[in-house]
This record gives structure tokens, sequence and C-alpha cells, in this order.
């Protein structure tokens, strides 16, 4: 079992920046590839950045291309997601998920789940 704890949100206004962390309770957690999800109301859960293991080449959508930056710290079992330039369309509560392996972008393939944190950017 794995147990994810975000943190780190909060309501910014635009061209700010925000780290989130993730933190994990797995003793096994550089086998885990983790991911950031987020949702905003009345859309999907999207894939917002995904690692497999710390140095390997991240994974992040489009729309977040040279804002965002995920990385991980398997000595403290935490994953970090730097987010700069911060725009409204970014508002959403943001989740981290882990899954054994791989990284995946469809977030059925993960099995745990932290709870979310909220995100809000102001014009």
């Amino acid at each position: 079992q794995v147990q994810l704890v975000e943190s780190g949100g909060g309501l910014v206004q635009a061209g700010d920046s925000l780290r989130l962390s993730c933190a994990a309770s797995a003793r096994t957690f550089n086998r885990y590839a983790v991911a950031w999800f987020r949702q905003a109301p009345g859309k999907e859960r999207e894939i917002v950045a995904a690692i497999t293991w710390s140095g390997g080449t991240p994974y992040y959508a489009d729309s977040v291309k040279g804002r965002f930056t995920i990385s991980r710290d398997d000595a403290k079992n935490t994953v970090y997601l730097q987010m700069d330039s911060l725009k409204p369309e970014d508002t959403a509560v943001y989740y981290c998920a882990a899954r054994s392996g791989r990284y995946r972008v469809d977030p059925s393939e993960y099995n745990y789940w932290g709870q979310g944190t909220q995100v809000t950017v102001s014009a």
C-alpha cells in the first residue's frame, strides 16, 4: 500500500509560481512511477506530468510544457511539481498518483491517489 499526501496548493495571480509536493509512505518508493493529474470543475481528470525514476525523461502535457517541472527525491519519498508562469486555465484540483513500474497517461492505470490540493489562479 502507498499513501500519498499532497501539499502546496493555494490562490495566486497569473504569472506567479507554486510548488506542489507529494509525500509518499512506500518503503520502495523508487519502484513507483508518479504522476500529477488535475481536474477542473465540469472537466475530466487530465494528466499534467509524470516521472518514472529520478533522472528519467519525464512526461508533460502540451499545455504545461516549458512552465511546469516534475522532479522526485526518493530519499525523501517526495515528488514535486514546480509550476511557473501560472495561467487562470491552470485552476484545478491537483492530484498525485502512483503506480508500480513505468508511468502511464491514463488515470485508470494508477492504483494510489492523494486527496488533492486546490490551485486557483486569478487573472
